[in-house]
């Protein structure tokens, strides 16, 4: 027997693929279109108990009855930007729980004109912005959630294939997803001891809010929904399920990696 296997009493005690009895953070909802709220959906619906954020109070009325019918007992303004509401959030969440099991960061921002134009024009102030909002913040959540991740955890993060490849349209936001999957690898190796997973989920294009933003969305989902060899376009439950289960035990030993679920779409090149 090689020195690195290991044999446990019994091999399948971690094969479980639910959520009972676990407490999970969703970052990211802004609507019932969202890839946040599939994911929180499919979170609850394995078993966890969730807290859940919005932005602000003018966007609190499109999720506070998604919040109630995911039973969330933590609902809570988070704007990344606001000095002091991610620090809030997990005091919350330590004072009521006194652990968090799975973290889900789904945010993402660049102002309009640096995003719709070409990379090399973007502005200083646009581009930092994009990196605190959409990578910088994802540390910060993975270092508020390490101390109460006391029996290791799952950390998950959203990105796009744009991080990989040149995705025309897809402008500014590609570094800055690069730079968010570089990250996750970075946490993964840094925080693997404690037995804290981090991943990176990469899904095909969606029609959400956020992805209206990018200019001629409607083609890039139509060629997508064409060249993808399962030929069809991904939804969020198909996202949700499969974060979901990244978060359960049976997938303890998955960490530092980006998950496509994309219909096969990136294998194109």
């Amino acid at each position: 027997m090689s020195a690195e296997t290991v044999v446990e009493p019994d091999a399948y005690a971690h094969a479980g693929a639910d959520l009972q009895g676990k407490k999970g953070l969703i970052i990211g909802i802004a609507n019932d279109m969202s890839i946040a709220y599939g994911c929180a959906r499919a979170a609850h619906a394995l078993g966890a108990e969730l807290a859940v954020t919005y932005l602000n109070e003018k966007t609190k009325q499109y999720t506070a009855h998604l919040a109630e019918e995911l039973e969330a007992p933590i609902f809570m303004p988070l704007n990344v930007e606001e000095d002091g509401q991610l620090e809030a959030l997990f005091a919350e969440i330590e004072r009521r729980w006194g652990r968090l099991d799975f973290a889900l960061h789904s945010i993402a921002f660049a102002p309009r004109d640096d995003l719709h134009g070409r990379v090399v024009d973007c502005s200083r102030e646009g581009f930092m912005r994009a990196m605190d909002i959409s990578c910088h913040s994802f540390i910060e959540m993975a270092r508020l959630a390490e101390p109460l991740m006391v029996d290791g955890g799952a950390l998950m993060s959203m990105s796009y294939y744009g991080a990989e490849k040149v995705v025309e349209n897809y402008n500014m936001m590609g570094p800055v997803k690069a730079a968010l999957e570089a990250t996750a690898r970075y946490l993964a190796a840094e925080l693997g001891p404690k037995g804290i997973r981090v991943n990176v989920i990469s899904p095909g294009p969606l029609k959400t809010r956020a992805a209206s933003g990018l200019a001629h969305f409607d083609k890039l989902i139509d060629a997508a929904a064409a060249e993808a060899p399962a030929g069809r376009l991904v939804s969020i439950e198909d996202v949700g399920i499969t974060t979901a289960r990244l978060a359960t035990d049976a997938n303890r030993l998955i960490t530092g990696e980006t998950i496509h679920i994309d219909g096969g779409l990136h294998i194109l090149g």
